[in-house]
């Protein structure tokens, strides 16, 4: 069984950090890219991150650019999402989701990952 699980979510202040963590069991954070995605009040699903089997990030929103990190521990085997100078418009219930390599040369092509967590509920609001 392959899963991944997030967490992290909750409620935070505009402005403020959160960190969510995608914890994930059955293969190796290290063998897949891992990708970060959100899904809001539109209900459209925004790439947000990726980390690669090598552990190369790439930026999937550039309204996320400059605030947004993600990082794997492999130890651990978990990837993470440092969320940093968060606005109400980050509202979103987040995903995270992994494939093993690329599809066609892209990193976390959202329709074609592989596996998918339920996701955490990050809400920013004052």
């Amino acid at each position: 069984q392959l899963q991944l699980v997030e967490s992290g979510g909750g409620l935070v202040q505009p402005g403020g950090s959160l960190r969510l963590s995608c914890t994930v069991s059955g293969f190796g954070v290290e063998l897949y890219s891992i990708g970060w995605f959100r899904q809001g009040p539109s209900q459209e699903r925004e790439g947000v991150s990726c980390i690669t089997s090598s552990g190369e990030t790439v930026s999937l929103a550039d309204s996320v650019k400059g605030r947004f990190t993600t990082f794997r521990d492999n130890a651990k085997n978990t990837v993470y999402l440092q969320m940093s100078i968060l606005k109400p418009e980050d509202t979103a219930v987040y995903y995270c989701a992994a494939r093993r390599g690329s599809y066609g040369g892209t990193y976390c092509p959202g329709n074609f990952m592989s596996y998918w967590g339920e996701g955490t509920r990050v809400t920013v609001s004052s």
